[in-house]
């Protein structure tokens, strides 16, 4: 197996990116596997993906979101009154 420089991987990746050739140009080119490119063009597409900024939830989603979240709060706080009741009564 061969290991390949972190320059060489970008470099091959801006090639497939940037020239119009295909994968399977390059790679033949640069006398390795497809697989290998391909791989290594997945992987910057999903590291592209992740830095772009998110889009702003909307105010109904924004609303649906705090719902949900007030609901599972007062969900725990009466778990937690239930929990203390019972403390207490255990103390007496």
């Amino acid at each position: 197996m061969t290991k390949y420089s972190e320059e060489f991987r970008d470099e091959s990746v801006r090639l497939v990116l940037e020239s119009g050739k295909t994968v399977a140009e390059v790679a033949r080119d640069l006398g390795m596997s497809v697989w290998t490119l391909r791989g290594w063009i997945q992987k910057r597409r999903e590291v592209d993906r992740a830095s772009l900024p998110r889009r702003p939830e909307t105010l109904e989603e924004e609303n649906r979101r705090l719902r949900r979240e007030n609901a599972v709060l007062r969900q725990e706080r009466e778990i937690l009154k239930k929990a203390a009741a019972y403390f207490a009564k255990e103390q007496l």
